[in-house]
């Protein structure tokens, strides 16, 4: 079978309609703030997203793992990126998640983001049929791509198969390229194997890419060609993480990452990440709605709250303006 896409993506109807850019440094996947009756919350997160942007953050991959996207439905979705950007959050600073288990809903969420000038999705793989094929993986995401029929859709493929149990081979990413140069842009690797992420970065060709999905790993990315991280950490400790991003060719850049590693330990320890996250903002920003999570999620109890609050105080952590 041949890798060409037989439905070439068309001319763009309106040359003003916005082009993406290229966002690199450090993103947040934006944890979802919810009210007491488990619906999303517009207004707090639009707030979040501003705080995020202006102490750190190049960028926000609002719908990833960390904002529970996977417990969200389309209309939630569509609901929270309209408020951002009547927040005034630019399009160019958003990488939505759109990987859904149904192509329809995908494709939704994926044309959305395109038409709203977003500078790409961050896109899972259908991740419902655990022993999908290489082939159905290429053709789920090459449907997604002619269905859109965007020429200003780019696309970050987002590997996580401790989660999703279906990876981003080498072989399928060498396809993808192939076929959809340029929209296909960038990967989140997030498998937690650096020597997966060496191999991507050696694999990439110019321009392409590769975001690690934990600060645990920035700064050996930057110095091996990749752009930055998409980590879950950015929601509460974006400045140090945006620090070690523009100075990681300093002779001091190992103890700033360091310093990010030691707080990134002290929530693992704590985790669920979810919940530990929403605790620590909940403390922060003096605003216990912070702390509601939708099932299956759990929220913290206020004994290991305080177990982790004390931890990153410890460390002299704090949440300047939050």
């Amino acid at each position: 079978m041949t890798t060409s896409n037989p439905h070439p993506l068309p001319s763009d109807p309106d040359p003003s309609l916005p082009r993406p850019g290229l966002l690199r440094g450090v993103l947040a996947p934006v944890v979802t703030p919810f009210r007491s009756d488990l619906s999303p919350d517009p207004a707090r997160f639009a707030r979040h997203c501003s705080w995020l942007l202006a102490h750190g953050c190049s960028g926000l991959a609002v719908f990833g793992t960390t904002s529970e996207a996977n417990s969200l439905s389309v209309p939630e979705r569509l609901e929270l990126l309209e408020g951002l950007t009547s927040a005034g959050v630019a399009p160019g600073r958003l990488l939505p998640g759109t990987g859904c288990c149904a192509l329809p809903d995908t494709v939704a969420l994926t044309a959305h983001a395109a038409r709203l000038g977003c500078a790409g999705v961050l896109m899972l793989p259908p991740f419902y049929y655990k022993e999908a094929s290489e082939e159905g993986l290429f053709r789920s995401f090459s449907q997604v791509i002619q269905r859109v029929g965007d020429t200003r859709l780019r696309i970050y493929l987002y590997n996580i198969p401790q989660v999703a149990q279906v990876a981003i081979t080498g072989s399928l990413l060498e396809r993808l390229l192939k076929a959809y140069p340029g929209t296909v842009a960038g990967v989140k690797d997030s498998s937690g194997d650096w020597e997966n992420t060496r191999a991507m970065l050696a694999f990439a060709p110019d321009g392409f890419q590769v975001f690690v999905g934990s600060e645990l790993f920035l700064l050996e990315n930057l110095r091996h060609g990749g752009v930055g991280c998409i980590t879950a950490g950015a929601n509460v400790n974006p400045g140090p993480i945006d620090q070690v991003y523009r100075l990681f060719q300093d002779p001091g850049a190992p103890a700033l990452q360091a310093g990010i590693d030691r707080i990134r330990a002290i929530l693992q320890r704590h985790g669920p990440l979810i919940p530990a996250l929403k605790a620590v903002l909940a403390h922060f920003s003096r605003d216990s709605a912070w702390r509601t999570v939708r099932p299956p999620h759990v929220e913290m109890g206020l004994d290991e709250t305080n177990r982790l609050i004390g931890e990153l105080e410890a460390e002299g952590f704090s949440m300047r303006g939050i």
